[in-house]
């Protein structure tokens, strides 16, 4: 099994790195530039027209490497793999839309906050609905650490779930916020969904989560400061949706809150500065949210940021690993 994880990495890193030689220049060409919004630091402002949309990149690239180096499994039936993509490819296809919808209009605005919430919606609930029929998902819901699990009920556990997979699906796209966050903070959590399905014997949700690390360090040569090129919507929700989806692949959501807990204070420093915001009238809690912008705006470099935020995020994925152990022996 080791080795089929080793070439799905392999494979995904190639792909991803080769397209990224044709991809680049091409969207450079066609002038699929990201629009930097006035309100952000200023010293963003010389990103602008950066080419955007690079997340197809590594979702060719996981992809690609996946259904490769799960033919064998295929062939006995397991498609877990290909429904986690899928899953996860939907929400790119919203990320695409909202990119080009923003280029074509030339301003950072795309789809509007309810479009890309019902389609959102409608994708969680399309992938829980075939996970249900598959017998791969029950509402008993698995406690990390206590090694015990509650049963919700379907319709409350459906609801629950399905708001949890847009959170944290969005929490990820805020996190996508300076040159290679988004990628190096997701990179320590794939690779920690890479070793649970090992130890699971979910091979085909492993092999996707190796063939993602192996696609996401290929991007980072591309994305890291200065960055060549931006995921975009394209890449960040695709990112949400592989995380969430080898989450509920292993049974296992809660532990997004702890493999997750970048993301979560991502999403958690927008809400607090809106109602601080709010209550105080005009006063701000933060110097700038996501909260990766207050640090900025406090002096941290861009590499920095990545750096500690990658190391939280490679923390909390370990607590995560630990707090299931029950599950696994």
């Amino acid at each position: 099994m080791i080795w089929e994880y080793i070439a799905a990495a392999g494979i995904g890193f190639a792909i991803t790195y080769l397209f990224g030689k044709v991809l680049i220049p091409y969207l450079r060409k066609l002038k699929f530039g990201q629009k930097i919004l006035e309100i952000g630091p200023k010293w963003h402002m010389g990103k602008q027209g950066t080419p955007t949309m690079g997340g197809i990149m590594f979702i060719l690239g996981s992809g690609i490497a996946a259904i490769f180096t799960g033919i064998p499994y295929m062939l006995q039936g397991d498609l877990r793999h290909i429904i986690v993509f899928l899953f996860a490819a939907a929400f790119g296809v919203i990320g695409f839309i909202d990119d080009y919808a923003k280029i074509m209009k030339k301003k950072n605005q795309g789809l509007t906050a309810i479009q890309k919430l019902l389609l959102q919606l409608t994708s969680a609930a399309v992938f829980l609905s075939l996970l249900r029929m598959l017998g791969d998902l029950n509402p008993a819901l698995y406690i990390p650490f206590f090694d015990i699990t509650v049963n919700l009920g379907w319709i409350p556990y459906l609801v629950i779930m399905l708001l949890a997979i847009v959170g944290t699906v969005n929490a990820v796209n805020l996190t996508d916020g300076v040159d290679g966050l988004a990628t190096s903070v997701t990179l320590p959590v794939v690779l920690v969904f890479a070793i649970i399905g090992a130890y699971m014997a979910f091979s085909t949700v492993g092999i996707f989560a190796s063939a993602l690390f192996g696609a996401l360090c290929a991007f980072l040569i591309y994305n890291f400061n200065p960055a060549k090129v931006f995921m975009g919507d394209t890449g960040s929700l695709f990112l949400g949706g592989a995380v969430c989806g080898m989450a509920f692949a292993f049974d296992m959501p809660l532990v997004l809150l702890l493999m997750g807990v970048v993301y979560i204070a991502e999403a958690l420093s927008v809400i607090l500065q809106v109602l601080f915001f709010k209550i105080t009238h005009g006063k701000r809690l933060f110097k700038m949210s996501p909260i990766h912008h207050h640090f900025e705006m406090s002096g941290w470099n861009e590499k920095k940021i990545c750096a500690v935020f990658m190391t939280v995020s490679a923390i909390g994925a370990l607590v995560g690993f630990a707090s299931i152990m029950g599950k696994l022996f």
